[in-house]
């Protein structure tokens, strides 16, 4: 399934991506929830629900008549990995860590497909970094490693924006700052489901600034997969359906450029990860 939230005639709904057609989970079964958290957490019953739907072709609308929203707009978490690929640890001069690097934003740095992006005035070091982002959908706590496969809900294409002056050059180093301006990360189109990604560590993963290719990888390169990373952060705190994990970015960043590159209002980012889709924003 590519499961979306999406605006039509002034209201959103959830829905499935059906080729160049969008669902309307909500019209086919009232009992859906429009929260993707909400439906998340439904389990079996809302994906047969969700099944179930995608026969009802009354429902269908064309793709170019909706805009796509985030398809996750108010998770309880939203947790990031830093420095999760190996040479983009050594571009920032920094040591590959011996486990994971843990950060977080606030749900108000959610952006969807297309929303423009403000360039805060008091940055000058505004960076690009394209990610895998996971996304839970059963809650747990004290997850095995062996387990923790079982708790995604699917996978998005995710853009985790950094302030580096904030992140990096103010007092103490403002990780959490440099990471959560408004808008600092968008993430879509939607959420493709673990049954149609055979291996979700074997996807190219790419990122492009005004059509250049800035960076290009694969998830092959994480030093964490994805279990050992719900596996660590369940031992921390509970994980809830609609979590977001940003999984961290490979190399390629403004930062690790010679000379440096930095995001300025009129700039187009593009980032895409194969099998899931394409999230475009533009910088004003």
């Amino acid at each position: 399934m590519r499961l979306l939230r999406f605006e039509h005639q002034g209201e959103s709904y959830l829905g499935l991506r059906n080729g160049d057609t969008v669902i309307n989970l909500n019209q086919a079964d009232a009992s859906i929830s429009r929260d993707m958290g909400e439906f998340l957490a439904s389990g079996d019953k809302g994906k047969s629900a969700a099944a179930t739907a995608l026969s009802k072709s009354d429902t269908a609308i064309p793709i170019d008549q909706v805009k796509i929203l985030a398809p996750v707009s108010n998770p309880e978490k939203v947790i990031c990995i830093g420095l999760n690929y190996a040479d983009h640890a050594a571009e920032s001069g920094m040591a590959v860590p011996p486990e994971p690097v843990v950060f977080s934003k606030f749900r108000s740095a959610i952006a969807g497909p297309g929303d423009p992006v403000t360039i805060p005035p008091i940055s000058a070091k505004v960076d690009y970094e394209v990610e895998l982002v996971v996304i839970i959908g059963t809650a747990g706590k004290d997850i095995p490693q062996g387990e923790a496969m079982k708790y995604v809900a699917g996978y998005t294409v995710g853009h985790d924006v950094s302030a580096r002056d904030f992140q990096l050059e103010k007092p103490g180093g403002q990780w959490l700052l440099g990471k959560t301006f408004d808008g600092f990360a968008p993430i879509g189109p939607e959420i493709v489901t673990p049954d149609e990604i055979e291996d979700p560590h074997t996807l190219g993963i790419r990122c492009f600034v005004n059509g250049e290719k800035v960076q290009d990888s694969s998830t092959a390169q994480l030093i964490f997969n994805i279990d050992e990373l719900i596996a660590y952060l369940s031992n921390v705190m509970t994980l809830q359906p609609g979590d977001l994990i940003f999984t961290g970015t490979p190399p390629g960043v403004g930062m690790g450029k010679n000379p440096q590159r930095w995001l300025k209002p009129g700039d187009t980012v593009r980032c895409e990860i194969d099998g899931i889709g394409s999230l475009e924003n533009p910088f004003i």
